[in-house]
């Protein structure tokens, strides 16, 4: 007999041998009808999975991020056989699922386009109708290899190749597809009720620009067809606030082909990202941080010191300085450790908190760049707090109340992730499970529900992780925590304890915006481009009704600009109705309509962005308004 505890503490006792899915049957038929699969001991299974020892099992619905993963991971597999079924000599090579979805990437002389989506979508329907099982099959590495080089496939065997020769190879069946996969997978399609393929673009073999490029297929699945058309809502609001095309309207910035991944600033843009430098500025500052700045480009030895050099080598740039090789920082932590051990400290100094708005760069392939989401330089809201062990918890509590804020400000929900060690990781287990204990404790001292995000910590610490929930419910992953025993070890950094003796500070790396480029394309994006006042390029528009009114509407103007606000005065000789609706295309906050009525009387007509006309007040009245509006960040 095995012992099986349940997320509610309960344990059950079975026989050894059980499957998941007869696991799932003995506690609820409905039970067994919603979930997709379990986490077993923190790792996701499907119902295939054999229990053969004492465990810990939790089973995911389609709500839970491992139950999507499995839900779309076999989603890909159905795909690929409905393209198998209704295509000739189709090569395919993976197929994992994403964030939002699937994709499958196919070898195929047939070039796929929309066109082709309907036929494939109503033969994944098809399939599904016929009620297929998902079969898992276990075989050597041996006859894996003979199996997929009898039929051509290069990419299966090359992948198999990669394995160890000891190795049991998995493969999965779906009706005459059998795939190469690790799985996890569902055992029934038939809880794959809406399908809609997405789109088709180009992908290179494992992501190398000198392998062939591929045909890339993406696709979504959904348990229930109102949550598909939910999605494709969503998809078409999205749209609407592409932070790329409303940066091109709002002339925020741009991206050129001189300079691929490298945005420029407009003067609109700019005044966005000073105006979150400065907020971050003055947060900071009344949290305790110091700022500093560190140089751009240091030696090849501070990084191979670091671990960047072996562990980040293809995502760094580099150039030569007196024959002698240096690398453009893609971190600013190294630049941190060499402030901190510019001069010796005390305990009684710890914990010293350094902030940096640092400009970093990092080798992005370009198929993977997207406006300021992805790009190849960005600026880093980093800090590094050194401090001594016993001050590790409650510095992260700081931090998780500082993540708090800062995005409580934006009116941005979030979850988090615990990540652990990857598979590249430096230092010892034991360090490893000590600074993953300490966020975990951190993470429950503030009752923070949290899920395991298996192998995903950086290479020198695990990580907390924040995602934001935009305002069409969208994840962003911004926020970071990370808990590093190796860097004060690898550069010898040192505190003088009570008793005189030298001791080694434990370091935490964090960023709360994470990269402003990201962050300013998110911002755009959650708010449409209609940023609140105290974000705005321009606040206010002033827009007389007649060039009659221009003087007036100069005094306005001038007298906005030494009250502290940004202003646009719209002197032109058109038509009101004209200058009203391009105020609302710029999305400014406030338009201040001028007439005779209003320069007599000494007051504004004040049109709201999206509330229109609310009457005539004295101009210092809206003064007082739109400034306890800017100083409380009021979100409209």
């Amino acid at each position: 007999m095995i012992k099986i505890t349940l997320p509610d503490g309960s344990v059950m006792e079975k026989e050894k041998g059980i499957s998941l899915a007869q696991l799932c049957q003995s506690i609820s038929m409905g039970l067994y009808r919603e979930a997709m699969g379990a986490v077993v001991d923190g790792e996701v299974k499907g119902f295939h999975e054999i229990l053969d020892h004492d465990c810990e099992v939790k089973f995911v619905k389609f709500d839970d991020p491992e139950g999507k993963e499995i839900f779309w991971h076999t989603s890909s597999h159905l795909m690929a056989y409905a393209i198998q079924r209704l295509f000739d000599d189709v090569l395919f090579a993976i197929g994992p699922a994403i964030d939002n979805g699937f994709y499958y990437d196919l070898d195929s002389e047939h070039h796929f386009s929309e066109e082709d989506f309907e036929a494939i979508e109503k033969e994944m329907k098809k399939i599904v109708k016929e009620g297929h099982k998902m079969e898992k099959i276990e075989i050597s590495r041996k006859e894996a290899l003979e199996r997929f080089r009898e039929q051509g496939d290069i990419y299966k065997v090359e992948l198999i190749e990669s394995f160890d020769p000891e190795d049991k190879i998995s493969l999965y069946q779906l009706g005459d597809f059998v795939d190469l996969c690790r799985g996890p997978h569902l055992m029934d399609v038939s809880k794959i009720k809406a399908v809609k393929l997405l789109s088709v673009a180009g992908a290179y073999w494992r992501g190398d620009e000198n392998n062939k490029m591929l045909q890339r297929i993406y696709g979504i699945t959904f348990p229930k067809q109102k949550m598909l058309e939910e999605y494709l809502n969503m998809l078409e609001e999205a749209k609407k606030r592409d932070h790329r095309k409303l940066g091109r309207e709002l002339d925020l910035f741009s991206i050129h082909e001189e300079g691929p991944g490298f945005p420029f600033f407009h003067p609109k843009g700019m005044i966005i990202k000073n105006q979150l430098e400065g907020f971050l500025r003055k947060t900071l500052a009344d949290r305790g941080y110091g700022e500093i700045k560190t140089p751009l480009i240091l030696n090849e030895d501070l990084w191979h010191r670091s671990g960047h050099w072996d562990n980040y080598k293809e995502n760094m740039y580099y150039t030569k300085i007196d024959r002698e090789d240096y690398a453009i920082k893609p971190m600013n932590c190294p630049g941190s450790i060499i402030v901190y051990n510019s001069r010796p400290h005390s305990y009684r100094e710890l914990p010293i908190r350094m902030a940096e708005l640092g400009q970093v760069h990092r080798h992005e392939l370009s198929g993977a760049l997207h406006g300021l989401l992805r790009v190849r330089t960005f600026v880093q809201d980093d800090a590094h707090v050194f401090c001594l062990p016993e001050q590790i918890e409650d510095e992260i509590t700081d931090i998780i109340d500082l993540c708090d804020y800062i995005y409580s400000v934006f009116g941005f929900r979030y979850t988090v992730e615990l990540s652990t060690k990857p598979e590249n990781a430096m230092g010892s287990d034991e360090d490893w499970e000590r600074a993953t204990e300490a966020l975990r404790k951190a993470l429950e001292r503030n009752h923070l529900d949290y899920r395991i995000n298996e192998g995903d910590g950086a290479f020198y610490g695990p990580k907390i992780d924040f995602h934001l929930l935009d305002a069409i419910g969208r994840p962003w992953q911004c926020g970071t925590i990370q808990l590093d025993f190796q860097m004060p070890e690898r550069f010898e950094m040192t505190y003088i304890d009570s008793n005189g003796e030298k001791k080694r500070p434990v370091m935490i790396h964090r960023a709360i915006l994470g990269s402003e480029e990201r962050f300013m394309g998110i911002l755009i994006e959650h708010f449409a481009g209609k940023f609140p006042a105290w974000l705005s390029p321009v606040q206010v528009d002033i827009l007389p009704i007649s060039d009659k009114f221009n003087p007036y509407g100069e005094e306005i103007e001038k007298k906005l600009k030494d009250a502290g606000f940004r202003v646009h005065l719209d002197g032109r000789s058109e038509k009101i109705g004209f200058k009203i609706r391009e105020s609302q295309l710029r999305k400014t906050n406030y338009a201040l309509i001028l007439g005779e009525k209003e320069m007599n009387s000494g007051e504004v007509s004040v049109r709201v962005r999206d509330e229109g006309d609310i009457g005539a007040m004295k101009l210092e009245d809206f003064i007082q308004k739109l400034d306890k509006e800017i100083k409380r960040k009021e979100i409209k």
